[in-house]
């Protein structure tokens, strides 16, 4: 008779089965707006991101044939697996979104039900939907359906918070509606929606989740070190991780992790060549978004490169004025 391995034994990096779907590892990067362009996501990907996502895409302004949307549903070079998240609080027209997701071959469809940002939530998508959960329910079905008819069959996820604030804690039940519904992968931010992204995120209700989900539940919240993704998987006993402040400008956190999983140890990336990344990623912005553009954009994502190392403030008071790349080189000369 073959021996199960019960969760104390499995190894904490390990692969995930989302529906069809087969990833090698549990190190997922989560959609963050104004940051998880592709440029963005290729850089995590050759530092072992596992999986990555879109930042959340307007159903309404996809239909609408928007031209901003169909530079966000691009896929990166390197990117053998990405979910295209989409965001809009009618069924229909997340329908109507989701069949037009089909010329990009995503791997998996994700719905947002838990953007906390006021221009999202007014609409009553994002983490407003932990308000309507029968609403939910068929956003979810009515994406499960466009996938079966025009994506392949391809599998639908969902993202949601622990509630909409501490008096109405329900991510059983956004959870049980959604799996009901056809997602099959649940990734829970555990914070409410009055929390945004203060205070603390509640670990325990991740855990409680997992126990009770046949689905992979995803960890998210307050994870900023290899260490903090360790804990999570230790005490929670999620399938996988996801990053997702704790990732900007530290892409590295994806190697770091996976080694520390499997080795108990990491070596940190040296200065010289977390601001190269940087780099790198920003050639790679310009050239999809050209270079003015680009070099605006970047000057968020060095603020965060260059957090922690020696000189650090100093290159950030320049680098929030860069224009050009021939300027980022300057400023950054000593580290290229």
């Amino acid at each position: 008779m073959e021996k199960t391995m019960t969760d104390a034994e499995k190894p904490l990096y390990r692969s995930v089965s989302i529906g069809s779907l087969e990833l090698e590892g549990n190190l997922f990067l989560a959609p963050v707006a104004g940051y998880s362009d592709r440029a963005f996501r290729s850089v995590c990907i050759e530092f072992g991101a596992n999986f990555t996502c879109t930042e959340l895409i307007s159903s309404e302004a996809l239909i609408r044939d928007s031209k901003k949307s169909e530079y966000l549903l691009l896929r990166a070079e390197n990117e053998r697996a990405y979910a295209i998240q989409l965001f809009g609080s009618d069924p229909e027209v997340m329908y109507q979104a989701a069949l037009r997701l089909a010329p990009y071959h995503p791997e998996a469809v994700d719905i947002n039900c838990g953007c906390p940002v006021p221009k999202v939530v007014k609409t009553g998508a994002g983490s407003a939907l932990m308000k309507d959960i029968p609403r939910f329910g068929r956003i979810v079905e009515a994406v499960t359906r466009a996938s079966r008819e025009a994506l392949g069959n391809v599998p639908v996820t969902v993202k949601i918070r622990s509630g909409w604030d501490e008096q109405s804690i329900n991510y059983r039940e956004a959870a049980a509606a959604a799996v009901e519904n056809g997602a099959v992968l649940v990734a829970l931010h555990a914070r409410t929606r009055a929390q945004g992204y203060s205070g603390s995120a509640n670990w325990d209700h991740i855990a409680d989740l997992a126990s009770r989900l046949k689905v992979p539940v995803v960890g998210s919240g307050d994870l900023f070190s290899p260490e903090d993704a360790q804990r999570m998987l230790k005490e929670t006993g999620c399938a996988a991780v996801m990053f997702a402040r704790g990732a900007m400008g530290n892409p590295f956190i994806f190697a770091e992790t996976r080694s520390l999983l499997e080795t108990g140890t990491y070596e940190p990336v040296p200065a010289p060549q977390r601001i190269q990344t940087g780099f790198t990623q920003l050639k790679r912005l310009a050239a999809d978004i050209g270079e003015h553009l680009a070099c605006r954009e970047m000057r968020k994502q060095f603020c965060a490169y260059t957090k922690g190392i020696s000189g650090g403030a100093a290159l950030r008071n320049e680098l929030v004025h860069a224009e050009t790349i021939l300027q980022y080189q300057h400023i950054l000369a000593d580290y290229l």
